[in-house]
């Protein structure tokens, strides 16, 4: 019996059919057939007259579109599509091993306008990898001339905090490297300093920069966006189907947040108050909700993991809570806080910091509770509860304010790649960050699979590693400015940091690497992170802005130097 495989609820494609199939696949709800296999391709084939008639027999129609293996024209994707347009539906489309009908349904969809990720993802969720028409597929579904645009020794994807740092890393070893940068945004963003807009410290425009004055000199900056990798021929493919070639790649774009992962949410997003910090324009609105809050209910939410800085929810919530507190309005105001997870922070080291600051705003703690769905107009939100013997149920809460966390997937064109892992992120070598199939493409930061926290403090350390063994690969080593460590491999330790903002004026500034082991930066005679401290939040608030903007994003590695691997 054939196996279908849906690609869309009006099209399924599958190997070869036989006549005596026609009957269960009529059962099964379709109601045509597309044949795209020539008559006589295979001893063991029947022809397509015999399947036609058994089609008709059933109740079918059937259509005969035969396309050569390994030559689909343009025209044959205009065709399939014509026919699919004009046939009953559900449709069933068949070639010997079905690639060839997926292949004709993507280069029509492309020509339709269907983004590239998606059809992409539809594919590989029916079994078939698109990767040898994904030109093809950018480029409208069209067969474009095999050009390239560009070429650089390095090409970095992301213009974001890990792929500027790596970048300038790279420029300080080696100030001659042929290097581009490739991302389509004019402003970059200082992220880490959202949460203190969204507690009244920053004002938005001290995290934000152009692009252009970040971009480290002797960097091409190519303003475009990437649409899918082709690392069997060491190319980018670009919107718009621009091919830009490399000798090395560095993967840097982050993360996707899914805002449309949450029913309702972004339809009321900025208003009715649901808000987000991380967004831009929505952290000023956190601050003119909590400012505004003089008494009802306030909640707090956290998604699953990973996510960008796993402590940003509750930094949220603890900056909200102080306002209240110092403002005397706090025994009118109920805080809950819904995470994902089964426990406060990841690190136990800093829970009993934390619950002193849980208690002290009298916040409600629940956990297994996953955000779904948002009904800002009515000011209610709804939850997935995951019980104890693994059961969920639906629970419902009002609120008068919402902070919500958005789930978070590597970006579209990662996800749907050849370089990603199982789960969409891209894998590494968690130590080396090089890619573990592909050893001229590097990572770092949100995007990577590597179990480590995905903050900016992350990349910073991040950087170093990946420029220090992307230059010993071309047979070059780290320059003495930079303390070079000879010509081994350096090593990733899984650092990053996350300063908990407790209150305006302390911080529990949490570092620790893989496994949970403590990192810490600083003597526990001068910041003890386990402990708010004020020299944290002085820390937070007046030095680590500058170093990111004129230290880590210009290759100045202070306290970042990579250290050699060592033999487990």
């Amino acid at each position: 019996m054939t196996t279908a495989k849906p690609i869309t609820p009006t099209l399924s494609v599958s190997e070869q059919v036989q006549p005596q199939d026609m009957a269960a696949l009529a059962a099964a709800g379709f109601r045509a057939i597309i044949c795209n296999r020539p008559d006589g391709e295979g001893a063991d084939q029947p022809g397509f007259a015999e399947i036609a008639a058994a089609a008709e027999a059933a109740g079918m129609q059937a259509a005969y579109l035969p396309v050569l293996s390994g030559k689909v024209g343009d025209a044959d994707a205009l065709a399939f599509g014509a026919a699919l347009d004009r046939l009953p539906k559900p449709a069933l489309a068949y070639c010997r091993t079905g690639t060839r009908s997926a292949t004709l349904w993507s280069l029509s969809e492309a020509g339709r306008g269907r983004a590239l990720p998606e059809i992409m993802a539809a594919t590989r969720a029916a079994g078939y990898d698109m990767a040898g028409v994904v030109r093809r597929i950018a480029n409208g579904g069209r067969t474009p001339a095999d050009m390239v645009d560009a070429s650089h020794a390095v090409v970095i994807i992301g213009g974001g905090a890990a792929g500027i740092a790596a970048a300038a890393s790279l420029r300080s070893r080696q100030p001659d490297l042929d290097i581009a940068i490739i991302d389509p945004a004019d402003i970059h963003y200082y992220q880490p300093g959202w949460t203190m807009v969204g507690g009244g410290v920053f004002t938005p425009a001290t995290t934000a920069r152009t692009m252009g004055s970040l971009i480290p000199a002797g960097v091409r900056w190519i303003k475009a966006a990437v649409a899918a990798f082709e690392p069997e021929r060491n190319a980018v493919i670009l919107d718009g189907c621009r091919v830009v070639r490399y000798e090395q790649l560095i993967v840097a774009p982050g993360l996707k947040l899914n805002w449309a992962g949450i029913d309702g949410l972004t339809e009321t997003l900025g208003r009715n108050g649901v808000t987000s910090n991380y967004r831009y324009d929505l952290a000023p609105y956190t601050w003119d909700l909590v400012r505004g809050l003089k008494g009802g209910h306030a909640v707090f939410t956290q998604p699953p993991m990973p996510i960008k800085c796993a402590g940003a929810p509750q930094k949220a919530m603890y900056l909200s809570g102080d306002h209240w507190h110092r403002t005397g309005v706090l025994k009118d105001i109920r805080i809950d806080f819904y995470s994902a997870g089964a426990v406060l922070f990841g690190v136990k080291e800093y829970v009993p910091a934390l619950m002193d600051y849980i208690e002290k705003y009298g916040t409600n703690l629940h956990f297994q509770h996953r955000l779904t769905r948002v009904d800002g107009p009515a000011r209610k939100a709804w939850f997935a509860k995951t019980n104890a013997d693994g059961t969920t149920e639906t629970v419902e809460t009002g609120f008068d304010m919402i902070h919500v966390v958005p789930p978070q997937v590597a970006p579209d064109f990662v996800r749907v790649s050849v370089l990603a892992d199982a789960a969409g992120w891209l894998d590494v070598d968690p130590a080396t960050l090089r890619h573990k199939r592909l050893p001229n493409i590097y990572a770092l930061g949100d995007v990577t699979n590597a179990p480590n926290a995905k903050t900016a403090a992350a990349a910073r350390k991040q950087a170093p590693v990946v420029a220090h063994n992307l230059l010993r690969d071309r047979g070059l080593v780290g320059g003495a400015t930079q303390g070079a460590v000879g010509g081994a491999d350096v090593a990733y330790d899984g650092y990053g940091s996350c300063p908990l903002t407790v209150e305006r004026g302390r911080i529990v500034l949490a570092e620790f690497g893989y496994g949970g082991k403590l990192l810490p930066s600083f003597p526990g005679w001068m910041i003890d992170g386990t402990r708010p401290s004020r020299l944290a939040w002085l820390l937070k608030e007046q030095v680590l802005p500058p170093i990111y903007w004129k230290a880590m994003l210009r290759g100045r590695e202070w306290m970042a130097k990579p250290h050699p691997v060592t033999a487990s």
